[in-house]
């Protein structure tokens, strides 16, 4: 497979949930390979000096319907998450930890973080709720609180958010192909075609 999508991802940011249903079966039509490059949103918000959509009330409320509107079109559930925001700088290192120690679970933290998120949803920065959603999936929650803790860990996260940065990411979902970006889960088309 010569063809790749890479996904900077950052679970804080529902509309990246709504491109992650969608972009498996996009990578699996195109005979693409699509990589989770996992960041922290905040991080490329400070360097780009961008801000979360909901900072302004009237765009915040179009996007809660517009996010609805879109859930409906893919076919997916979704729920606005009552504690957002939420610091999402430990499930991203996580994300991080379990690409790099044990890339063959990689799927299904993402999955389960994700549906913990923005389908159940649940108080993810509450670390009870966290140890609970991971062991339902099969994570041990202390091995997982060792695993973001690894400096080597913080540091992959630092150095792809960096990288982010660099290549002209200002937020969240940001997918390449080759060289090109492309910005929001409404840009999945987009991708498609780049694929093509």
């Amino acid at each position: 497979m010569s063809k790749t999508i890479e996904f900077f991802f950052d679970f804080g940011s529902p509309t990246t949930y709504l491109a992650n249903t969608q972009l498996p079966k996009l990578a699996q039509e195109c005979g693409a390979q699509l990589v989770y490059r996992p960041m922290l949103l905040g991080g490329v918000f400070k360097a780009t000096g961008n801000a979360s959509p909901v900072t302004v009330p009237a765009k915040g409320r179009w996007m809660g319907t517009d996010m609805q509107r879109w859930a409906e079109r893919y076919g997916v559930p979704f729920a606005f998450n009552p504690h957002f925001p939420i610091n999402t700088l430990p499930l991203m290192r996580g994300a991080c930890g379990v690409q790099m120690r044990h890339p063959e679970a990689l799927g299904r933290y993402i999955d389960a973080v994700f549906e913990a998120m923005w389908v159940k949803p649940c108080n993810m920065g509450d670390p009870q709720v966290l140890a609970q959603v991971l062991g339902a999936a099969g994570f041990e929650a202390q091995e997982f609180m060792d695993l973001i803790a690894d400096p080597h860990v913080k540091a992959q996260l630092i150095s792809n958010t960096d990288e982010a940065v660099a290549r002209g990411v200002f937020g969240a979902p940001s997918m390449f192909v080759g060289d090109h970006l492309f910005f929001g889960q409404d840009r999945v088309d987009f991708v498609r075609h780049a694929l093509a």
